[in-house]
């Protein structure tokens, strides 16, 4: 009861104070893309090349939500559990930045519109192969995944996806996820879907992927502090990545 309060009361304070447009610039200064590593737990957001095809040829895909999401996921993760989480800045890396085997786990948006060279796919194995955990966010509809299952074959060529039902323990590692269909997309309210890649192809081993399909969790991290989505959702999209957090840091 007392962890639930808490969590209100975080949230309440997301929503009240975060104020910046969307298009905004991000604070540079206060929370710089580039921070050196000192064995905290970081926000590592993955950065890669766009060919183009995202929305309609304007913008970046792999910047999405920035900075804030990460900024008030990280906030919420601090204030709650045992994680020294870096409030200080987070990293935006390449697949194949060295640098990326020092971080348990990464993030990664519009994968759907996603496009790797062939060194980003021997890079992106080996940091999965050697325990990596990445999740996969912001992207739906069939076109979107066809691109995204293409360019992870050519990561993992063996690997399959398994759909992840409300009995998997990422969904109940710190929160209880009540219902993990209720967590819609905020703009098309349409159903989610979880699919993950596991080592071996085992489930019962470690979850090396997980993908967020027809959704955008981080759209409700981002906004909390609008008043655009309900407050319940946005509660229930943190817990989620509360628990995304914690899996990366303990496996």
């Amino acid at each position: 009861m007392r962890q639930s309060l808490r969590f209100a009361a975080l949230t309440l304070l997301l929503l009240a104070a975060a104020g910046a447009q969307r298009d905004a610039p991000p604070p540079a200064v206060d929370y710089p893309p580039d921070v050196s590593y000192d064995g905290r737990v970081t926000f590592v957001r993955l950065r890669w090349q766009d060919d183009g095809r995202f929305r309609g040829s304007w913008g970046s895909a792999w910047n999405h939500d920035y900075p804030r999401a990460e900024q008030h996921l990280s906030k919420i993760v601090r204030e709650l559990t045992y994680l020294d989480v870096r409030l200080d800045g987070s990293r935006i890396l390449t697949l194949d930045d060295p640098a990326l085997l020092k971080y348990p786990m990464a993030f990664m948006w519009e994968p759907g519109f996603w496009s790797l060279t062939d060194r980003e796919a021997e890079w992106f194995r080996a940091y999965l192969l050697k325990g990596g955990f990445v999740v996969f966010e912001d992207f739906d509809g069939p076109q979107q995944w066809n691109n995204f299952s293409a360019q992870m074959r050519r990561v993992l060529p063996e690997a399959r996806f398994v759909k992840l039902d409300q009995t998997h323990r990422i969904f109940d590692v710190f929160f209880r996820i009540a219902n993990i269909n209720a967590i819609v997309h905020p703009m098309s309210h349409i159903p989610p879907s979880y699919y993950g890649i596991f080592e071996d192809n085992d489930p019962s081993q470690r979850l090396m992927v997980v993908a967020n399909f027809d959704n955008d969790v981080p759209e409700y991290w981002e906004w909390s502090g609008q008043g655009l989505f309900p407050f319940d959702t946005s509660n229930e999209a943190y817990k989620l990545g509360v628990n995304y957090l914690i899996y990366g840091a303990m496996h």
